[in-house]
């Protein structure tokens, strides 16, 4: 059994036949469209949308600063009043 990522879910065919009436009935949640009772794909609003990406750069910049961070050993000093 597959997990299922959202609130609401709908038939493949029901979301064919009006798709906006499903994002209305959905507000700001996410949608799972099933095909065969299986999660073909999701549907989410742009601001949902927007912050998945958000976070995803948050979680690369954080891993990004903790690989510096096991560097600090290889740090090189700076003097910013010289610059």
């Amino acid at each position: 059994m597959d997990a299922i990522y959202a609130d609401f879910s709908v038939s493949m065919s029901e979301f064919k036949k009006n798709p906006a009436q499903v994002l209305r009935t959905a507000g700001e949640k996410p949608v799972a469209v099933l095909n065969h009772n299986r999660t073909a794909f999701y549907m989410v609003t742009p601001k949902l949308f927007e912050a998945l990406i958000e976070e995803l750069a948050d979680r690369d910049l954080v891993e990004l600063a903790r690989q510096r961070l096991a560097k600090k050993a290889e740090a090189i000093e700076v003097d910013l009043e010289q610059l």
